[in-house]
């Protein structure tokens, strides 16, 4: 077991369900009137919209109250605040990729409020883990589900990585272009890409598949505005065509690394991970040909 000098930076400290994330991460999502998921590669002014949850949520053990409040704030828009105690309500038919299934619907001022925001009718709705199940692509990681994530539950990228990207932009951009939950620094440049397994605090992490990256990174997340960067430059370098030469071509390009949490976690205790948590790599790959993408 070797510690590269690797540490986290994010998340701040959070509860770590073994198979749908972090707690908190991804529970939300705003949907059209036919209960499908808006997202900024359609809505960009999604970007723009800025969550604060309180500092005691991310305490272990911590559970909300009826005065415990999700807050929400947009240009132009008054402060929404929703409640953090589950909504009694049921929206079925909510759909997101391929799934589709029932949550529960935060209620009519959620949704007036970003049917205002957006210019077209919306809802807000929360995964109802109660009754729903959406699980992971098994051809990569079988028993795994998440709630609102694209694909699986963590994706992790290096500080190393932006800054190396950086290198070759005009204008540099933010890792919040990426918006992995795992951050890490200390590494060399892209080496997540060659990690299949790592540890953080009591947890063992299994990287299944290098992060295919969509238009939303070319989203800059100050102004909802997108530009052809930094994926024309990605294209050069972290393309399919150059990392992985001898396999199917699909015009992919790879930023970051997705994963699971290997562990079940003992009901009743919670457990965390903190920013300054050092990462041990337990296993890995030698090239990033080699890792499965």
């Amino acid at each position: 077991m070797a510690n590269l000098q690797a540490w986290l930076i994010y998340f701040l400290c959070s509860s770590v369900d073994a198979c749908t994330g972090f707690r908190w991460d991804r529970q939300w999502l705003v949907v059209n009137q036919r209960g499908r998921a808006y997202t900024q590669r359609v809505e960009p002014k999604l970007a723009l919209v800025e969550v604060n949850l309180p500092a005691e949520a991310f305490s272990e053990g911590w559970e909300p109250t009826k005065t415990s409040y999700l807050e929400i704030k947009a240009p132009g828009m008054d402060l929404l605040k929703i409640s953090l105690c589950k909504p009694p309500k049921v929206s079925d038919g909510v759909s997101v990729w391929e799934w589709s299934g029932s949550a529960l619907d935060e209620g009519d001022e959620a949704s007036k409020w970003f049917t205002n925001y957006l210019g077209k009718p919306s809802r807000m709705v929360r995964f109802n883990a109660a009754s729903e199940t959406r699980p992971v692509d098994p051809v990569y990681a079988q028993g795994y589900s998440i709630m609102f994530s694209d694909m699986f539950p963590f994706m992790l990228a290096s500080q190393g990585s932006l800054d190396e990207l950086n290198k070759l932009l005009k204008e540099p951009v933010p890792m919040n272009r990426f918006r992995p939950n795992i951050l890490v620094d200390g590494c060399e440049p892209f080496s997540e890409d060659l990690w299949t397994e790592i540890k953080i605090s009591q947890f063992s992490f299994q990287g299944v598949r290098l992060c295919s990256r969509c238009k939303v990174p070319t989203i800059n997340q100050e102004t909802a505005i997108a530009g052809p960067e930094p994926n024309e430059t990605l294209m050069k370098y972290r393309s399919d065509k150059v990392l992985r030469p001898d396999k199917k071509q699909q015009g992919k390009i790879y930023f970051g690394q997705n994963m699971v949490c290997k562990e079940s976690l003992t009901e009743g205790k919670a457990k965390v991970v903190k920013v300054g948590d050092p990462i041990f790599v337990l296993q890995k790959v030698s090239t990033a040909a080699e890792a499965v993408a």
